[in-house]
């Protein structure tokens, strides 16, 4: 690491004496009072202050020269950013991503971070600032929001709201019947073999025994290896019937872009079949990169040579995991159809450049006529 340059030091002394100049300031004036009894509680503000500046000192880190490394703390700041801001704020920014509206739906570009319920530790979510963003999008005499589905707190993309109860019912109902086509884009470790194909397996929750006991989703296959032969078990009943579609876009020798087409929707579905079922887990994935532990995803050398990273800096990556498209039945008789494509966030094209992968043209994608919001 460089020394410091002589206006850099220039600078610290500066704002060190400052900051004395400012203790002294604070002590000075309460000592220079009659009142004698004060003087313990100046000692005692002080004494806390100085330990405050003490903590900062310590907590503050450096600002990093990689690039990579600058967006990815750069994004970790903005997470945290989102839970502390009020709710008018979040909903601007909900509303400048904008991908349809229409006297039924309103559909937003969901960025990543932003849990869409609250629960343990959840400052700020996107249901809290529904009302607020109805009335920015319709006057102050307009209804709350409502939601119609639920993306993961880490996903980004297509999200639809609905203006009235009636109706956000209805598309719940199109999403719980599969008539509603979803497709997402991952970013994956491996490459999946073979390049296109379906996965159906069932996933059930279970405890993970270990330092630190917790939950995860994982498979429960209805087959497994009995020597050699291949038989047929008895399912949990807890298992919930999961099926993924899946095709590799664009692929290098340790990384593959693919496009996913859940054609259920359980929990963590597409996470648990691409890491388990593929052993492809998804770039960010720290939860399901391994059974066994909670700890950051073990990358490759190659992917943490391309993208400029240390594996201690592992744990700050994003999940890679966008919600592209989706595409809606007709709510009324004499409609059309509505097909709606969101753009990945800007990290994610970042990424793709950075492991040298390629982004599908919109003819490969599909979505000539698809509505559009802007990257993130």
């Amino acid at each position: 690491m460089a020394a410091p340059s002589c206006s850099a030091l220039g600078v610290w002394v500066r704002g060190s004496w400052q900051r004395l100049g400012d203790l002294f300031t604070f002590v000075s004036k309460p000592l220079c009072s009659t009142a004698a009894a004060s003087r313990p509680l100046d000692a005692q503000r002080l004494a806390e202050r100085l330990r405050a500046q003490k903590q900062e000192q310590k907590t503050k880190k450096p600002v990093p020269t990689n690039p990579v490394q600058r967006r990815v703390q750069e994004l970790l700041r903005f997470t945290e950013q989102l839970q502390r801001v009020h709710p008018n704020v979040l909903a601007k920014a909900l509303s400048r991503g904008l991908i349809h509206q229409d006297k039924d739906l309103v559909v937003i570009n969901k960025p990543y971070g932003l849990p869409v319920h609250g629960g343990p530790g959840v400052r700020l979510c996107i249901s809290d600032v529904l009302p607020v963003l109805a009335k920015m999008l319709h006057g102050h005499k307009a209804e709350p929001l409502h939601l119609c589905h639920r993306l993961d707190k880490e996903t980004t993309g297509v999200m639809v709201l609905a203006w009235e109860k009636d109706v956000a019912h209805q598309v719940q109902e199109l999403f719980r019947t599969r008539q509603v086509t979803k497709k997402y884009w991952a970013i994956t470790m491996r490459v999946p073999v073979p390049s296109a194909g379906v996965v159906d397996i069932p996933i059930i929750e279970k405890e993970v025994q270990g330092q630190e006991r917790h939950h995860k989703m994982t498979l429960s296959p209805s087959y497994c290896m009995d020597n050699g032969k291949m038989v047929r078990v008895r399912t949990s009943r807890n298992a919930h019937l999961a099926v993924t579609q899946y095709r590799v876009l664009s692929s290098t020798l340790s990384s593959a872009l693919l496009e996913l087409q859940p054609v259920t929707g359980i929990k963590h579905q597409l996470r648990v079949h691409l890491s388990f079922g593929l052993d492809c887990p998804i770039l960010g994935d720290h939860k399901y990169s391994d059974w066994n532990r909670l700890a950051p995803q073990k990358l490759s050398a190659c992917i943490l040579k391309k993208l400029g990273l240390r594996q201690s800096k592992a744990r700050h990556i994003p999940l890679h995991l966008h919600a592209c498209q989706l595409t809606l039945p007709a709510l009324q008789a004499g409609k059309e159809e509505l097909n709606l494509v969101c753009k990945p966030p800007r990290y994610f094209v970042h990424t793709l450049r950075r492991l040298g992968l390629k982004m599908p043209s919109r003819d490969q994608n599909g979505d000539k006529e698809a509505t559009h919001s802007g990257a993130q």
